[in-house]
């Protein structure tokens, strides 16, 4: 729900979907940030002027969450296992479901995922245990 017409973090749901079915991250999932990618290019020409593109490249993800069951460390156990296998590792997809200010959805799908553990976790007496988790997404699509 926003909050006097500003998006607020409640206001997104995220589902990754993988080969074997969907990562179910837990619900103390603290944030999801996403950072296009650019391939800037430009030049300056004998006019004088400078003129340049940006090339989409793709997006980075970013997922923190606060460890409160094995999912995440279960699913990359499972991904180091096959790498090691010689199994070929695949690429995933992350829905973006947002409810705008005016009551609208937006939804945006990310094609071409690759996950990684950046973080398992820092077991400290009574602290909670924090993860992260980083993708590489090779584009973003506009679904809704």
């Amino acid at each position: 729900m926003p909050a006097n017409g500003f998006t607020v973090g409640k206001d997104v749901s995220i589902n990754i979907i993988v080969p074997s079915g969907a990562l179910v991250l837990p619900i103390t999932t603290k944030s999801f940030d996403k950072k296009p990618r650019y391939n800037k290019q430009v030049g300056v020409y004998l006019d004088g002027n400078a003129r340049g593109f940006n090339a989409p490249i793709g997006w980075d993800l970013t997922f923190m969450l606060d460890r409160s069951s094995s999912v995440v460390d279960d699913f990359f156990a499972q991904q180091e296992a096959g790498y090691f296998a010689g199994l070929d590792t695949l690429s995933a997809s992350v829905s973006e479901t947002i409810t705008e200010a005016n009551g609208s959805v937006s939804q945006y799908r990310y094609t071409g995922v690759i996950l990684a553990l950046d973080d398992a976790g820092n077991y400290v007496g009574d602290a909670k245990v924090n993860q992260a988790l980083s993708a590489f997404a090779s584009r973003r699509l506009k679904v809704a």
